[in-house]
C-alpha cells in the first residue's frame, strides 16, 4: 500500500502543499493560495491561505504524516485565551530599524553575537517584541504567548487557538528557535532574560522538539484534513530546503527568491563579529550558518520594467555583454538592505558612461549586482571557519542561463543545479516522513553541474569600489563585549 506525506511551506508570498509518495518521494499532487502583499499582514489571512492551499491540493484525506513550514522570525502575539493579540510584522517588515539600532545600543551590538549567534537585524523576532512594546503598549500587555508563523499553524492544525488556548502544545524546532535572537547555539535553551530586555515582560515560548519528533495529530473538524494524521515538528524554510537539498558539510546554498539567501552545514554554531553571518539551526540537529538581502530575484524584475523585456530576453542580453558589464555597476538596494544593514538605502547605479549605457552593460549590471551581494555571504560563511567546496543554486531566478554563466564567472567552486523545484515544501515533506517512520526518507535530489566560465575578478571588484563609494563597506569587527561589561572592567582595573 503506498503511504503518502504532505509538506506545508507557508512562505511570505504564499502557501504551498505537495503531497508525496514516502518512500520514493514522487510528487502526487500540489495546491497553493497567496498570501497579502502587505508587510504587516492578520495571521488569520495565513490559516485560511493554508485551508485554500489544501483544498486545491485535493485535501488530505489519504495522507498519513504532515509537516509544516514557513518564513522565519514573523511572530505571531497570543493572548491568554489562545486569541490572535494583533497583525504581525513580518520579517522583511522595515519599520523596526529604530529598535535594532535600540537594542544594539543597550547591549551591544557583540553582546547578541555572542549569546545568540546573530548579528540582530531588524528581521529577526526579538526585535519585533522591541518595536510591539515601544508602538504598542495595550498589544505588550496583553500578549500572554509568542510564536512564529509555522509554530501558530501547527498549533492551529491540532485544534488549538481562540477559546482554547493549551501553550504547553505550543511547539517549534531549532531552526526556527534560532532565528528569534532568544536562543542559544551552544546551550540549546531559550534566552529568557534577552525576552524580559526587549519585550519589558516574560511571556510563554513555544517548546522546542527534536527533528524527528511529532508535535502531535491533526484534530477533528479542520476542512480538507482528516483527524489523526501525524504533525512532525516544523522548520523554518531554509532549514526544510537544506533537509530536502540533504546538505552536507562543505555544501552551500545560494537561493534567489524575494529574498537572497546563503547558508552552509556546521557541526558547530559560529559567531561573526562582522555581522553578516547569523548562526542559524538546521533541521538534523547540525548548525546553518546564514547571510541574507532583501534584494534578489526582484532586482531581474526591475531590470525587465527598465528594459521593456522578459526574462528570457533580459539573459540573452547580459550575455553579450563581458564581464564587467563595461565598467557598469548596480548596488541592488531596491527595498533598503539587511546585508550589509542599510534599512534606508536605495538602488544606485555606478561607471555610467555614453560609450557603457547599453541594453546588454545594463542587463549584465543587473545580474551582476544581485549575485556579488549574494557572494559577498560566501565569502563571510568562509570567514567563519566554515567550508565552501560546492554550491547549489536554487530560487526562481536559478532558471536564468544568464544567472548561471555569471555565477560561475565570480565563484571558485562547482556550481550545482538542483532540478526545480519547491525545496522548502519538500523538505517539509521529508521531515513528516521523519516524524511517521522515525527516520527521514532518502530522496536524492537531481543536479547537474553548471559549464564553467573564466572567473573574472572585475565583477567583485567593481561590486566593492562601488559600496565603498558611498561609505557601504561592512563595519568593523565589533568586540563580543557589551557596555555594561566594558564598565565592569574599568572599574576593576
Amino acid at each position: 500500500m503506498v503511504t503518502l506525506v504532505a509538506g506545508i511551506d507557508s512562505s511570505t508570498q504564499s502557501c504551498k502543499v505537495e503531497v508525496r509518495e514516502l518512500h520514493t518521494g514522487r510528487l502526487i499532487r500540489e495546491g497553493r493560495a497567496p498570501h497579502p502583499p502587505q508587510k504587516i499582514v492578520d495571521p488569520e489571512e495565513w490559516w485560511q491561505a493554508l485551508l485554500l492551499a489544501v483544498q486545491r491540493a485535493g485535501g488530505l484525506h489519504d495522507v498519513s504524516a504532515l509537516s509544516v513550514s514557513g518564513q522565519q522570525h514573523t511572530p505571531v502575539f497570543l493572548d491568554q485565551n489562545g486569541a490572535v493579540v494583533r497583525d504581525s510584522p513580518l520579517w522583511n517588515d522595515t519599520g523596526s530599524h529604530p529598535q535594532v539600532v535600540a537594542l544594539n545600543s543597550e547591549l551591544g551590538s557583540g553582546e547578541w553575537v555572542r549569546r545568540t549567534g546573530l548579528p540582530i537585524t531588524l528581521s529577526d523576532t526579538v526585535v519585533k517584541l522591541r518595536w510591539l512594546r515601544d508602538t504598542d503598549p495595550e498589544s505588550t500587555r496583553r500578549t500572554a504567548a509568542v510564536a512564529v508563523v509555522h509554530d501558530w499553524l501547527t498549533w492551529r492544525l491540532m485544534g488549538f487557538g481562540p477559546g482554547r488556548a493549551d501553550f504547553s502544545r505550543l511547539v517549534t524546532d531549532r531552526s526556527e528557535a534560532s532565528g528569534t535572537g532568544y536562543w542559544s547555539g551552544e546551550t540549546g535553551d531559550y534566552c529568557t532574560d534577552l525576552v524580559q530586555h526587549a519585550l519589558g515582560k516574560n511571556v510563554i515560548l513555544p517548546r522546542l522538539l527534536g527533528p524527528l519528533d511529532r508535535a502531535g495529530v491533526t484534530s477533528p473538524g479542520i476542512p480538507g484534513i482528516p483527524a489523526g494524521v501525524v504533525i512532525g515538528a516544523g522548520s523554518g524554510d531554509n532549514a526544510a530546503a537544506a533537509l530536502a537539498l540533504q546538505l552536507r558539510v562543505g555544501d552551500a546554498v545560494m537561493s534567489l527568491g524575494t529574498s537572497g539567501v546563503v547558508y552552509s552545514r556546521s557541526a558547530q554554531p559560529v559567531h561573526d563579529y562582522s555581522r553578516v553571518i547569523c548562526s542559524y539551526a538546521d533541521a538534523t540537529g547540525d548548525h546553518l550558518p546564514l547571510g541574507a538581502t532583501l534584494n534578489a530575484a526582484r532586482d531581474l524584475d526591475a531590470g525587465i520594467a527598465v528594459l521593456g523585456c522578459d526574462y528570457d530576453e533580459l539573459s540573452a542580453l547580459a550575455l553579450q555583454a563581458a564581464p564587467g558589464a563595461g565598467g557598469l555597476t548596480l548596488l541592488p538596494y531596491f527595498e533598503g538592505e539587511r546585508t550589509p544593514d542599510l534599512p534606508e538605502a536605495t538602488a544606485s547605479l555606478h561607471g555610467a558612461t555614453l560609450a557603457n549605457f547599453t541594453r546588454p552593460n545594463f542587463a549584465r549590471a543587473v545580474i551582476e549586482g544581485m549575485l556579488a551581494s549574494q557572494v559577498v555571504m560566501i565569502e563571510a560563511i568562509r570567514a567563519c571557519d566554515v567550508p565552501v567546496n560546492r554550491l547549489l543554486l536554487i530560487g526562481g531566478a536559478a532558471r536564468s542561463p544568464a544567472v548561471q554563466q555569471v555565477l560561475t564567472e565570480i565563484i571558485d567552486v562547482p556550481l550545482l543545479l538542483p532540478e526545480p523545484g519547491e525545496y522548502v515544501t519538500i523538505g517539509a515533506a521529508v521531515q513528516a516522513g521523519g516524524a511517521l517512520s522515525g527516520h527521514f526518507p532518502d530522496w536524492h535530489p537531481v543536479v547537474r553541474e553548471v559549464p564553467r566560465a573564466e572567473t573574472s575578478s572585475l565583477i567583485m571588484s567593481q561590486h566593492r569600489a562601488a559600496r565603498k563609494a558611498l561609505a557601504y563597506d561592512p563595519a568593523p569587527p565589533m568586540a563580543a563585549v557589551s557596555p555594561l561589561d566594558r564598565l565592569r572592567n574599568a572599574a576593576a582595573s
